[in-house]
């Protein structure tokens, strides 16, 4: 609760703060409407007021705002028609592009204020200090001194009020952005110092009179760069947006596997587009739950209710420009600083899968482009949600299966061998006093069938215990593996890894965890093998997971003959595990001269597979 009171009393410091430069700055275009006269000369006046308005419709675009390229023709106005003027016209052509521009109405005032202001401000500093310098003499704006100072004084204040406000404002104003704000607004003073010096310069030539025709020549250039580095901008923006969505459907594709697919994408959200606030539900069994958020929201309030059941309904994107009048589907969720929200409904095939919304500070703020970038994003996280929800089912059917093969191998095998040591049992206790010798060899065969099945069933509940892999990591849940397996039967395992380990996703992990244990148990079972080699190797295409023993080897043809008859056999489960995963199994044997494994999962296979997960670092 102190934070979000916090919170509202900075909005409410900001919304004071730009009420009262509001207030000055157009009681200043009143003060000047009373002082001002007819100004000469009117097509001059109409050029530059033609000439303003096209560098404030199109100005360099700087993070929360604008920094146009209109000083020059402001000062120049300045020298010919006096300040009044410059107020007078100056403010209404701001109002203007402002009004056009759709912006809220706070900012709708404060911008041409803070403009007007921060000139006047410049004009009776720069008296000011010329008076002070020279004190004999008036102030002479046609001077360099005059006109840098003038130039210098007008930014600085226009930065310092812009500032003010950022800082004041609830949301973060981090160093970084205050640089990139402060960079193009340098490159705006500097370009406005050489072109009001050329024109001093000039004008100091008698190079004949001063026209209407002059004063269009001299500043098309400038008009022309505004028009060029606005559209540039534009352009870099577009490009960057595309990039932000690639970086977007680049991370989601690789941690899709892994349960912190959304968070991977925050940096890059806001480059994409830039938003306050965030919230994504995913329908999952029927509830809307919240599997992403980030920036001003309130925690816990995202959960199943009776507004996001309103989700079920929306099947275009909605955009609540101000909170006041409408205060959008989930207003709850959002701290009460957020002011505009778009609600994007992730849809596939008719089916609602979950929803997006974005919010703002700021009343009004989410254009057109704004709105389809969202909506775009959706789009993406459709296909994505869809495909992570085949994953899971892909993963339940997995498990199912490898329980039911373990219930099998545990009737076919443990069950069948039990079952017969208790025949033989009972035989050798009826035969216990009339034949003991067979008694014994009785007694002696089932304990090795027992012991037998001890060890099967050992493996059957470590097979059902939860994968190592998802605990550990594939190195070390094979490690371990093969320390129990020495232990168990004295067979002499060597392990080796090389490369560059790479993060794989859960599935990719178990399915190669299971094809080790599957093949070291068909080696134990089958192969007579006293060594046993296992390589792990990142490559750059691949990875491959290989093992070899010097057993007695076996006939490739007469086992997949086996395989027929025996759909238990190991290397038709290992080969189906393979293709779970689209990887390529490869079996080289020969009798008398051991076996080798080859599992290579292409690049292709793990690539959209990467789970960021630090628990494999240690691995």
């Amino acid at each position: 609760m102190g934070n979000k009171s916090h919170l509202q009393k900075k909005e409410t410091l900001a919304n004071l703060f730009l009420s009262s430069i509001s207030i000055l700055g157009w009681i200043s275009v009143s003060i000047a409407i009373y002082m001002a006269v007819l100004p000469d000369n009117l097509i001059v006046l109409l050029l530059f007021v033609t000439f303003l308005f096209i560098t404030e419709f199109f100005p360099m675009a700087v993070w929360k705002g604008h920094s146009s390229l209109s000083f020059p023709l402001v000062f120049t106005l300045y020298l010919i028609y006096g300040l009044p003027t410059v107020v007078i016209v100056f403010g209404l052509i701001v109002l203007t592009v402002n009004i056009v521009q759709r912006r809220p109405l706070r900012i709708l005032f404060f911008n041409p204020s803070q403009l007007i202001l921060s000139f006047i401000g410049a004009i009776y500093l720069s008296q000011s200090i010329h008076g002070l310098l020279n004190p004999g003499e008036a102030f002479v704006p046609y001077t360099m001194l005059s006109m840098l100072m003038i130039t210098i004084f007008y930014f600085v204040i226009n930065n310092i009020l812009v500032d003010l406000v950022l800082l004041i404002r609830p949301q973060v104003y981090p160093v970084r952005l205050w640089l990139k704000k402060f960079n193009s607004e340098l490159i705006s003073a500097l370009i406005s110092i050489s072109y009001i010096a050329v024109m001093l310069i000039l004008g100091n030539q008698n190079r004949g009179i001063v026209d209407v025709y002059s004063y269009f020549f001299f500043f098309s250039p400038l008009v022309g760069l505004a028009l060029l580095s606005s559209f540039i901008v534009r352009i870099q923006s577009e490009r960057n947006r595309l990039n932000a969505l690639f970086n977007i459907s680049t991370e989601l594709n690789r941690l899709l596997p892994s349960k912190e697919w959304m968070e991977s994408i925050r940096s890059s959200l806001n480059e994409f587009v830039e938003a306050d606030a965030t919230i994504l539900w995913v329908k999952e069994d029927g509830q809307w739950k919240v599997r992403f958020q980030h920036g001003q929201v309130v925690k816990g309030k995202g959960e199943c209710n009776e507004e996001v059941r309103q989700f079920e309904e929306v099947k275009d994107a909605l955009v609540f420009q101000d909170r006041k009048k409408d205060p959008g589907l989930t207003p709850a969720c959002f701290n009460k600083a957020m002011k505009a929200f778009v609600y994007a409904p992730i849809v596939l095939e008719g089916n609602s899968l979950g929803m997006l919304a974005v919010a703002r500070t700021r009343s009004k703020s989410f254009r057109n482009e704004d709105v389809q970038s969202i909506a775009t994003l959706a789009n993406q996280l459709a296909v994505v949600i869809k495909t992570r929800m085949l994953i899971v089912e892909q993963e339940k059917r997995t498990v199912l299966e490898e329980r039911n093969r373990i219930a099998r191998d545990i009737h076919d095998g443990v069950a069948q061998s039990l079952a017969g040591a208790v025949m033989k049992l009972e035989t050798a206790d009826r035969k216990f006093y009339q034949k003991p010798p067979e008694s014994h060899h009785l007694v002696k065969d089932s304990l090795n069938k027992l012991r037998l099945s001890l060890t099967e069933i050992r493996q059957s509940i470590y097979a059902l215990r939860p994968y190592e892999t998802e605990r550990v990591g594939l190195k070390q849940a094979v490690l371990k593996r093969i320390d129990v397996i020495k232990q168990e039967t004295g067979l002499d395992i060597s392990y080796e890894e090389r490369g560059n380990p790479i993060f794989l996703s859960t599935m990719v992990e178990k399915v190669m965890f299971d094809i080790f244990q599957e093949s070291l148990q068909n080696i134990i079972k089958h192969a007579e093998a006293t060594k046993v080699n296992v390589l792990l190797s990142y490559q750059k295409e691949h990875v491959l997971l290989k093992v070899t023993d010097n057993g007695i080897g076996f006939s490739l043809l007469d086992a997949m003959v086996k395989a027929k008859n025996d759909p238990h056999f190991g290397i038709l489960s290992i080969n189906e595990q393979a293709d779970k995963i689209g990887a390529v199994l490869q079996i080289d044997s020969k009798e008398g001269k051991g076996t080798e494994i080859n599992l290579t999962i292409p690049k292709l296979g793990f690539e959209g597979g990467m789970e960021n997960d630090q628990r494999h670092a240690s691995g």
